[in-house]
């Protein structure tokens, strides 16, 4: 094969519907970037997945220390969510037996 010609055995097609205005954003980006609407697409799941997967693993490993009885006591959850959530440096609290 040469270097003009896709592998096209590596690809699959995925079909979804969505909203007028989705749509019409998707072209409009696609516009502007001189990217195809499925370049960006596939770019979008993809981020989409990463995001997904990593907070998928975070439920699952605060369901094993939970399971162990490690947690974060709320006295120590609060004061570091609230500087989270004001935009703070804050290191986040240790999960402990408790």
């Amino acid at each position: 094969m040469n270097k003009n010609t896709k592998n096209t055995s590596a690809r699959a097609t995925l079909t979804f519907h969505t909203t007028p205005e989705t749509r019409a954003r998707l072209d409009r980006l696609a516009e502007l970037t001189h990217r195809s609407k499925s370049y960006l697409t596939n770019e979008a799941v993809k981020r989409y997945l990463s995001e997904e997967e990593e907070f998928i693993a975070a439920v699952e490993q605060g369901i094993v220390e939970a399971d162990g009885n490690k947690m974060i006591p709320h006295e120590e959850a609060a004061p570091y969510l609230r500087g989270v959530a004001t935009g703070k440096s804050v290191p986040p609290p240790k999960p402990r037996n408790v």
